[in-house]
């Protein structure tokens, strides 16, 4: 299994030193990630809150969990005690759940606005107009972190479209930090790029990327989620 090492190795050596790799260990055992953080690496990524929680339950408490999946508001409760970033606030309502639940644990939680670029509508996100209500009213929310943007390209082999997906969101990332957060340092975050698209998500200004099966392998669908 010492390919996962090599795997992680071969990214990191090949993407600029200000880009974070989130290893996404959906559906991947326990097993697997303690290779990863046997050799040293601390970053993961789950999209399950059953499964996130199960992990961070059995796993070292340094290392520093991403959700990055579809998030529903009433399971928020269980990773807000510990979640270092949640990539797919998608709602009002969800981010007014995130902060209800930082406050009860007595911490700020890091949050990523996801915004649909994507032409699929199995793609979750928010709307340009949506995320400017938030960013206009960002005080109602004292315990969270507004920590950038995060977005998924449509599912295609067209480069240029995924190009032209990413090249938009990064420029909304922009126009926001300059409204919204000139001086704020914490919003900084551009989340996008996969195992598949994440070079040129770097090419557009992604500082965060999530690589899953170039990682671990494909993945297993057998880990049941309430």
């Amino acid at each position: 299994m010492n390919n996962i090492i090599e795997n992680i190795n071969k990214i990191l050596q090949e993407i600029p030193k200000n880009v974070k790799l989130v290893a996404v260990s959906k559906t991947k055992p326990i097993e697997d990630i303690k290779i990863a953080y046997n050799a040293g690496y601390k970053i993961f990524g789950e999209n399950k809150v059953q499964e996130l929680v199960n992990k961070y339950e059995t796993l070292p408490k340094d290392i520093e969990w991403h959700m990055i999946g579809h998030l529903q508001t009433n399971k928020v409760k269980y990773i807000a005690p510990f979640i270092n970033l949640i990539h797919a606030v998608d709602s009002k309502k969800l981010l007014t759940e995130i902060n209800k639940q930082a406050q009860k644990n007595n911490r700020k939680i890091n949050c990523l606005l996801q915004i649909k670029i994507a032409k699929e509508d199995t793609k979750f996100g928010l709307s340009l107009n949506d995320a400017q209500e938030i960013l206009e009213n960002k005080k109602e929310f004292n315990n969270i972190t507004f920590s950038g943007l995060m977005g998924m390209a449509t599912n295609t082999n067209n480069k240029e479209q995924i190009l032209n997906e990413f090249d938009q969101l990064s420029h909304n990332f922009k126009l926001f930090k300059v409204k919204y957060f000139a001086n704020d340092t914490n919003f900084k975050e551009l989340s996008m790029g996969m195992s598949n698209d994440y070079k040129l998500a770097i090419s557009q200004g992604s500082t965060i990327i999530r690589v899953g099966s170039l990682i671990f392998g494909e993945r297993i669908y057998n880990i049941k989620n309430f």
